[in-house]
């Protein structure tokens, strides 16, 4: 069995050279895994839920503090106000090749320190230890999103895909991951999924048509589900899972999160190693056309090389595990 690194929640996974900074391990489906280690985050309800409906909220994963730095960070980030409505409608600094993701919020940053402090939270870690069952991981470098209202000529209608093919055979194996930096509600968008596609993916597929679209599963008849969060709960969920972000209908609110994830580790791979210690000290986006970065190159140019813990220094790679 393939799998590829988590990347994000409305992203595309499994396509050859969209991220330089993926990788591949051989893996059972994770739907499958039976025990070893003992639960150090989830219950064991949490982990049955996880493994039916291809989802799990782990609550409180970060401290409050650190929820509080990144939001602070990002609204920076942004050039807005979290107090000023009124500088919410700027427009994004750079059209996405994934044209699906304009105007979703993203936010082109992915390793400024306080990133970095979440995902070396030792429950985040050990919340991926769970679902993995597995010790030796590497967290992905991925980026944040800050979805404020749609008005003032800015619009996102919403999109329900998976980010790999489900049409493979062997299926991809592969998690990723949501950290809500806000409390949610239906109208302020945020991550939204089928589980029950997922819970009967099997005979959901002989329902569909031969030459069906991988990516753009047909829903219909199934309940789309929101997710909702408070600030500093950890979102993780299979890759299989049929999911999408819904849009901020709110008049007032934003939603803000960071992606992050955890795979297990592949620390034969020098080249993609090295690539993402680079990507971490040169404060760098990863490669890839679903990676545009900032064009004002801030992360280079006004903030420092993150610090990371023991903990982080083997979840980037630099130190083995």
């Amino acid at each position: 069995m393939r799998t590829h690194t988590a990347v994000l929640e409305h992203n595309v996974v499994g396509k050859p050279g969209e991220n330089s900074l993926n990788i591949e391990v051989a893996r059972q489906p994770l739907r499958e895994i039976k025990k070893k280690l003992p639960l150090r985050v989830l219950s064991q309800a949490d982990f049955d839920h996880w493994q039916t409906y291809g989802y799990v909220v782990i609550r409180q994963a970060v401290p409050a503090a650190n929820v509080e730095r990144t939001r602070n960070f990002l609204w920076e980030f942004q050039e807005m106000d979290p107090n000023d409505v009124g500088t919410w409608s700027a427009a994004q600094l750079r059209n996405h090749a994934m044209k699906e993701l304009n105007n979703s919020g993203m936010v082109e940053v992915y390793n400024h320190q306080t990133l970095w402090d979440n995902r070396q939270q030792p429950r985040v870690y050990d919340a991926f230890v769970d679902i993995w069952d597995d010790e030796r991981l590497w967290v992905t470098i991925d980026r944040a999103n800050l979805n404020t209202p749609n008005r003032s000529g800015r619009a996102f209608a919403g999109f329900i895909h998976n980010d790999v093919d489900t049409t493979l055979d062997p299926l991809p194996v592969n998690v990723q991951g949501v950290l809500s930096l806000v409390d949610t509600d239906e109208s302020t968008g945020g991550f939204q999924c089928v589980p029950e596609i997922f819970r009967n993916f099997e005979v959901w597929k002989k329902t569909q048509p031969a030459d069906r679209d991988g990516f753009k599963p047909d829903i219909t008849g199934y309940e789309l589900k929101p997710v909702l969060m408070k600030a500093g709960d950890l979102l993780i969920f299979n890759s299989l899972l049929t999911h999408g972000i819904r849009p901020n209908t709110s008049e007032d609110k934003a939603r803000v999160a960071q992606y992050i994830s955890m795979t297990p580790a592949d620390g034969g791979n020098e080249e993609i190693r090295q690539r993402r210690i680079e990507s971490w000290r040169e404060r760098r986006a990863p490669e890839g056309f679903a990676f545009p970065g900032d064009p004002r190159e801030w992360e280079r140019t006004k903030y420092k090389t993150a610090e990371l813990t023991p903990l982080g220094r083997k979840l980037l790679g630099v130190d083995p595990w």
